[in-house]
């Protein structure tokens, strides 16, 4: 047994420093070692978390801020190792309790955002099946993790009933994520929101606070990418739902969806703005070679390889044929810079062509009926006279 597991340790300590060497190099290496950092983060942390939630439950009225400080924990363990960063804007939101927080659902590591985030006073709503996850189950009940069972509708709402009476009068915010389950889409979307969210919010007259993340597919993909980089969030002005009834609940819902929808798409058009916008010439060097995280840090002792230097020079190659083929004193932005043009200009020019050679055919028809006592002539397209024929008046 002690061969079997010193072959363990051998072979997963000689694959970390492997990893960990090539990850400056390699984006496939980078992806094994934050995903390891990643899981490892998640298992230290459900230890820590139970640990805590023993500790803190002992301190009278420190219960419901169990989460806030394991997530904390998770966000400052993992995002370290990984590199990965939270820009949040509006996050004084938070600060309304009680309340139901409702935020979008890309992929796994959505829990490094709630890491970053998570408020005091608050708790998750989470699938039944979940509390029977070994670790994660027991520290999830010992922070008052709401469970409900979706297979059975009357079971959900009894539950919502007795959720909604303990956030008024524990002042608790619960977190909700009403998609339901992962959307892992590679633009930003939303999958349909399920309505339990708003029910309860309604039941309980609380005011829903949307979050949004945006999407981080260009960071992590699950399957071949885990980069470092910042990531931004946008907590929204609350909903207040004290005047609504359940005949509201399904406006409410696609109001909110629509809202979260419209700010999520906004800020992809905003991340885009700014990776086109040309940076001086130090930004661009940076950009290109700076890593995050441990393999930020192995890049200084081992270097990021050729790599980074091939991409620099075909980066050079590049900006030195957009500014030969721009035109002289234009911003290299429009298509008529380059002397291109666009659909737009093509189809313009077209219907001016047509109209002139309407014209030039009309024009011709009328020189060639003449007077009513001349013959009619018809000519080819240089004026060349193929037919004469008397005029009407003489047949």
């Amino acid at each position: 047994m002690s061969i079997i597991t010193k072959s363990i340790a051998y072979s997963a300590t000689t694959s970390f420093i492997l990893l960990a060497f090539l990850s400056p190099r390699s984006r496939k290496a980078r992806f094994y070692l934050n995903a390891f950092f990643y899981v490892g983060g998640l298992g230290v942390c459900s230890v820590w978390g139970v640990i805590v939630s023993i500790l803190m439950s002992c301190i009278p009225g420190q219960r419901l801020n169990i989460n806030k400080v394991v997530a904390r924990s998770f966000y400052y363990l993992t995002g370290t190792l990984t590199g990965v960063r939270f820009k949040v804007e509006g996050e004084h939101h938070l600060d309304t309790r009680p309340a139901v927080l409702v935020g979008n659902h890309q992929t796994s590591i959505d829990i490094l955002y709630l890491g970053r985030i998570f408020p005091n006073h608050a708790s998750i709503m989470a699938k039944q099946e979940l509390k029977y996850t070994p670790l994660l189950g027991q520290f999830m009940a010992l922070s008052g993790a709401v469970f409900i069972n979706r297979k059975d509708r009357k079971d959900s709402i009894k539950a919502f009933a007795k959720v909604g009476d303990d956030m008024k009068r524990k002042n608790l915010s619960l977190w909700v994520f009403p998609e339901g389950t992962r959307s892992n889409l590679p633009f930003p979307d939303l999958l349909p929101f399920k309505k339990g969210a708003f029910h309860l919010a309604v039941q309980a007259g609380v005011p829903i606070i949307p979050v949004v993340c945006e999407n981080y597919n260009r960071i992590f993909d699950g399957k071949t990418r885990f980069e470092s980089g910042t990531v931004r969030i946008k907590v929204l002005p609350p909903i207040p739902t004290d005047k609504l009834t359940s005949e509201d609940v399904t406006e409410l819902t696609n109001k909110t969806r629509e809202q979260m929808l419209d700010v999520l798409k906004e800020m992809d058009r905003e991340r885009e703005s700014q990776d086109l916008a040309s940076p001086d010439a130090d930004q661009a060097k940076r950009s290109r070679t700076a890593l995050g995280g441990f393999a930020g840090l192995m890049s200084k002792i081992v270097g990021v390889g050729s790599g980074s230097a091939q991409k620099a020079r075909l980066d050079a190659q590049v900006k030195g044929d957009s500014e030969r083929l721009k035109k002289q004193g234009t911003s290299g932005e429009k298509a008529e810079d380059y002397g291109l043009v666009t659909e737009k200009d093509k189809a313009q020019s077209s219907a001016v062509q047509k109209e002139s050679e309407e014209a030039e055919i009309s024009k011709r028809a009328s020189r060639n009926s003449g007077g009513s006592g001349s013959s009619v002539e018809e000519t080819d397209e240089d004026g060349a006279v193929v037919v004469k024929r008397p005029p009407p008046s003489a047949i």
